[in-house]
């Protein structure tokens, strides 16, 4: 009891001192900062975040309720819903959410979009580019301007291994397709939706990997 009584005297210290640092929290008696926090001003903090460790936010960031951040660099103008960072770093204009999962060693570059359902583990995402819905990204260097579409698997443990991949500027992922580690997509290539690649595609080429439709009438 005794215990938890002090936590709460800590908690909205550590909190009043951020605030009077310009920092904006929406309930302070639901905002969980611990002392090691830094934290810009007019950066707005909504209720049950959980910020741990030696986590670094700059100014003007949006952090949505629910989110849990550990060990990670939060830069300006990013924002944040309702999602779980841990030992990354987040570039300027950043988005992650909602209901994102970064892991240890993912890098986002200024502008990139994370979105709902998605899983990003020891990869960087570069400039621009975006890993929409009900993804995983694992052991990739994604570059500039790349789409990932819906459903996109970084395959890389082939169950004694972890394999790298990378994905060149410009380049495409249809939706529901496989990149089978260790792989490279150099850079405005395509791979067509549904594929599972486990080669190397050139520069500007469409990758199809998988079975031509058929109709079977009248079954």
């Amino acid at each position: 009891v005794a215990l938890a009584e002090a936590e709460q005297l800590m908690k909205k210290r550590i909190n009043k001192q951020h605030m009077l640092n310009g920092v904006s929290f929406i309930d302070p008696n639901n905002t969980y900062v611990e002392p090691d926090v830094e934290i810009g001003c007019d950066t707005v903090i909504e209720p049950n975040v959980y910020l741990k460790g030696n986590t670094k936010i700059a100014s003007h960031v949006f952090i949505g309720m629910g989110s849990e951040i550990i060990d990670s660099t939060i830069e300006e103008h990013a924002e944040i819903k309702q999602s779980v960072i841990d030992q990354s770093t987040i570039g300027e204009k950043v988005t992650v959410g909602p209901f994102a999962q970064l892991r240890p060693g993912t890098h986002l570059l200024e502008g990139a979009h994370v979105g709902n359902f998605v899983e990003i583990k020891n990869a960087t995402l570069g400039k621009n580019s975006k890993a929409g819905h009900h993804i995983y990204v694992g052991d990739a260097d994604v570059g500039e301007d790349v789409n990932i579409g819906a459903g996109v698997i970084f395959s890389n443990f082939d169950g004694v291994a972890k394999h790298h991949t990378t994905v060149g500027d410009r380049s495409f992922i249809g939706s529901n397709s496989n990149l089978v580690a260790p792989l490279t997509l150099e850079a405005d290539s395509y791979v067509a939706a549904g594929s599972t690649i486990n080669l190397d595609v050139p520069s500007k080429a469409l990758a199809i990997a998988r079975a031509r439709q058929v109709n079977k009438e009248g079954y």
